[in-house]
């Protein structure tokens, strides 16, 4: 694939170069953009099959082959423990943050780690997943987890009031946020914008656990005391995680409890 991109860049910078082309402004912004491509991949040369082989290889002989038993087991089956719904940024991986193995945890990666009211129509990706975890699987904890400088989050704080969408999908995806955008605008306006978004990195959590109570199945677990829900934010500037407790007692869609708990 890479190969084929720098081809095409080379063409084109050739072609350009032969006059076969007028440029105009936008043409000479083009070219300089393809001759930088070309620098750098001829600087880089990052070759992503080697770095997928290598990072298989490096799991493959200090982690498979040194526990084939625990393998052999999920082999037959999974049986996790924890459903985590977290943010799709690269670089937030709750296993490697907090340290799960294969086979622990059910995982559910999206943008600013949202997780929408009930609905069969809209968002039967994130209803699936949470479906399967609780009614097959039968895992007993539920992990929301936020993050530092969250873009999804600072999209949600920044929307406009009226339309003005200027992405596909990411827009319309960001506003199941919104009942906590409001409530930190109710509380914090007065706050700087990053100071409120980093607020609304823990909000957003809250409004996820008060949504998750909208699935029968997680209503009915948590009722009989079989499931819980917990949220979570990792701070990587200060590389601390914060984790605390769904407070039954809150009162929706605006108003959030939480018990905080700090692991430093």
């Amino acid at each position: 694939m890479a190969e084929n991109s720098t081809k095409v860049a080379v063409a084109e910078v050739e072609r350009f170069l032969r006059g076969e082309e007028q440029l105009d402004d936008k043409d000479e912004t083009r070219l300089e953009t393809l001759t930088t491509t070309l620098e750098e991949t001829n600087l880089s040369k990052y070759d992503p099959i080697k770095r997928i082989k290598d990072g298989f290889m490096h799991f493959k002989i200090h982690e498979f082959d040194k526990h084939p038993d625990y393998y052999n087991k999920l082999a037959e089956g999974q049986s996790p423990k924890f459903l985590v719904f977290a943010c799709s940024d690269s670089r937030v991986c709750p296993s490697i943050i907090l340290n799960f193995r294969p086979g622990e945890a059910f995982m559910c990666r999206n943008i600013a780690n949202l997780v929408p009211e009930f609905n069969q129509v809209r968002y039967s990706g994130v209803g699936a997943v949470i479906e399967y975890a609780v009614t097959v699987l039968k895992v007993k904890f539920i992990l929301v987890t936020g993050h530092s400088r969250c873009g999804g989050i600072e999209r949600l704080m920044s929307l406009p009031d009226k339309d003005g969408k200027t992405f596909d999908f990411i827009d319309d995806w960001v506003k199941i946020g919104l009942p906590a955008k409001a409530k930190v605008k109710a509380e914090f306006g007065n706050l700087p914008q990053n100071e409120q978004n980093q607020i609304c990195e823990s909000e957003a959590v809250n409004l996820s656990l008060v949504n998750l109570l909208t699935y029968p199945y997680v209503r009915a677990g948590v009722a009989d005391k079989t499931l819980e829900l917990m949220g979570g934010h990792y701070d990587f500037i200060n590389g601390t995680f914060t984790l605390w407790g769904l407070d039954l007692d809150f009162k929706p869609p605006l108003e959030f409890g939480a018990k905080h708990l700090l692991f430093a």
